[in-house]
């Protein structure tokens, strides 16, 4: 899921900053406007967490690898997605920077899936199914799993345009592992988590996640 810069030719990585950049314009203008005291830790707390957790990569293949991503987790708790693309650009900073996980020139690709398209997918899909009364961990699970998934079909896509590998044999690839990482990883952690804050600290989060709970199943 991590690009690395000689992975996609400069003209193409200039493509996806430009699509990326509104999005972490739009997103640190959210958090200027929607942040407090009060959330600022949690938001720290997750950023650290999701850190962690893209440290455990899967080996894929085609020089690639599958991890999760936790853009959707972070949507939901806030009850924005533009709160998953903020804690996503500023992990891939310090991981491209800092540690060379991922390109500098390729970072607005990997904002653009990991971030924009695995948060705004992710949240939508668990708002969707929340408005129709779907149990609360349902939802979260598949807008999670949904959200990962989606990224890495779009990342086998980007780096087939690059000519860095084949379109079928990457959305094979890539599409297989996140799918399965989706479910064990992604969905199931997000799942637990959103469900146990909801319960237990409804007053940390958005209210749009704990909107309906009291008919929903926890």
């Amino acid at each position: 899921m991590h690009i690395p810069d000689s992975f996609m030719p400069l003209s193409q990585a200039l493509v996806y900053w430009v699509i990326a950049l509104p999005f972490i314009f739009m997103s640190f203008r959210w958090a200027r406007k929607d942040m407090d005291d009060m959330k600022i830790p949690i938001l720290a707390a997750l950023s650290a967490g999701i850190f962690a957790i893209q440290a455990l990569n899967i080996p894929i293949g085609m020089g690639t690898s599958g991890h999760m991503v936790g853009a959707a987790l972070v949507a939901i708790i806030f009850g924005s997605p533009f709160a998953g693309v903020l804690v996503l650009t500023l992990v891939l900073l310090v991981q491209g920077i800092v540690f060379a996980d991922g390109g500098i020139t390729v970072m607005g690709a990997n904002i653009l899936n990991m971030g924009v398209i695995s948060g705004f997918v992710g949240y939508y899909t668990f708002v969707a199914l929340r408005s129709r009364k779907i149990d609360i961990r349902i939802a979260a699970f598949f807008g999670a799993w949904l959200g990962l998934f989606v990224s890495a079909i779009a990342t086998a896509v980007e780096m087939s345009i690059a000519g860095t590998f084949p379109l079928v044999p990457g959305l094979v690839a890539m599409g297989t592992f996140h799918f399965v990482i989706g479910i064990i990883g992604e969905g199931l952690i997000t799942a637990i988590a959103i469900a146990a804050i909801a319960k237990a600290r409804p007053d940390l989060v958005d209210s749009k996640i704990t909107e309906g709970s009291k008919e929903a199943t926890l």
